[in-house]
């Protein structure tokens, strides 16, 4: 029998689709064609992309050089630009103003080959250091209100490029999803006193029927209103509404815990499309008790069509409990 259910935070119905249900094995995954040739990321091309604006691992002091570990630089289509003035104005009943933003490039390890859920932790960390880096740079421009970390892994998933890296958007308005959660997760919080998020971790830890891996500062579940087949979060365990708050020891915590996920999501449905997405509280906010950064990891398994379009549900033939299963017991 299919199954309604409400996501907590935001109100979003989702169709658990049993009568569809599908194993890892089920799913038709297209192999990434390498197209080869020139690659703008890769080390001793540094010349061929903007100017970047963090790096890391070069002991060579001079920047857009060879030699580094990590490094981030302005997208060269971006789709916002840095330069200008916001100039909002109305035209009727319609808003507007110019495209003032960042975009750039996280350019996550100088081997063109590596894939992120494979790099070695030492190398994987630095990726979760310099999204806190360029979050905390980023936050000193009064005109950006919301940095957007997300990663595109797979043609499916809207990857342009084959060489591992992930992007950073900063907005001058707070995106309708953040907005949406922090909504939610307030509402929540009027009522109980309590971070929604917090109620969560607790729940799933004492059920332990979505809970696909913990340590001791994170935690990664199945949600209970999945709207892709294995979208995972992982979410700090204590209250922390911020990305930035994040310590050294928590980095360390975060990165296992991710290359864990990422290892097994890779061993049930190998070279599976994904995107993943940083939610954090919006720039320069105070201390939010009823909001809690979490990172979504959402496999590309299924598709948007006239329904989902139309009705704002989405369709997952795999309930989370089950992929939460599929997930504990891969083999890493």
């Amino acid at each position: 029998m299919p199954e309604l259910r409400k996501d907590p935070i935001l109100g979003r119905w989702i169709i658990i689709s049993t009568e569809r249900g599908k194993r890892p094995t089920d799913f038709i995954i297209e192999e990434n064609q390498t197209k080869g040739g020139f690659c703008p990321l890769c080390p001793g091309n540094e010349a061929t992309t903007p100017k970047e604006v963090l790096s890391y691992g070069r002991k060579n002091p001079a920047p857009d050089t060879p030699g580094w570990s990590l490094r981030v630089v302005p997208n060269k289509y971006p789709a916002l630009v840095i330069e200008g003035d916001l100039n909002k104005e109305g035209e009727g009943i319609y808003d507007k103003m110019n495209g003032i933003g960042a975009h750039e490039v996280i350019i996550e390890t100088p081997d063109h080959d590596a894939s992120f859920s494979h790099l070695p932790a030492a190398q994987m960390i630095q990726v979760f250091w310099a999204f806190r880096d360029r979050i905390i740079d980023l936050e000193k421009d009064s005109r950006f209100l919301y940095a957007m970390i997300f990663k595109n892994y797979g043609r499916a998933a809207g990857a342009s490029l084959e060489h591992s890296h992930s992007q950073l958007v900063a907005l001058p308005v707070l995106p309708r999803m953040i907005v949406s959660e922090l909504e939610g997760s307030k509402s929540y919080y009027g009522y109980k006193d309590r971070c929604i998020f917090c109620d969560i971790i607790r729940q799933e830890t004492r059920k332990d029927i979505r809970v696909v891996s913990r340590n001791e500062h994170f935690i990664a579940i199945e949600p209970y209103a999945p709207r892709s087949p294995f979208e995972t979060w992982v979410l700090p365990i204590n209250h922390h509404c911020s990305y930035v708050s994040t310590t050294e020891k928590m980095m360390e915590s975060l990165t296992a815990i991710f290359s864990e996920v990422m290892l097994r999501l890779d061993a049930c449905i190998p070279n599976v499309p994904y995107n993943f997405v940083l939610h954090t509280a919006p720039l320069r906010s105070e201390t939010l008790n009823y909001y809690h950064w979490h990172f979504e990891i959402m496999p590309k398994l299924t598709s948007i069509a006239g329904f989902e379009w139309g009705s704002g549900f989405y369709i997952n033939p795999v309930p989370p409990e089950e992929a939460a299963k599929f997930l504990k017991e891969a083999e890493i």
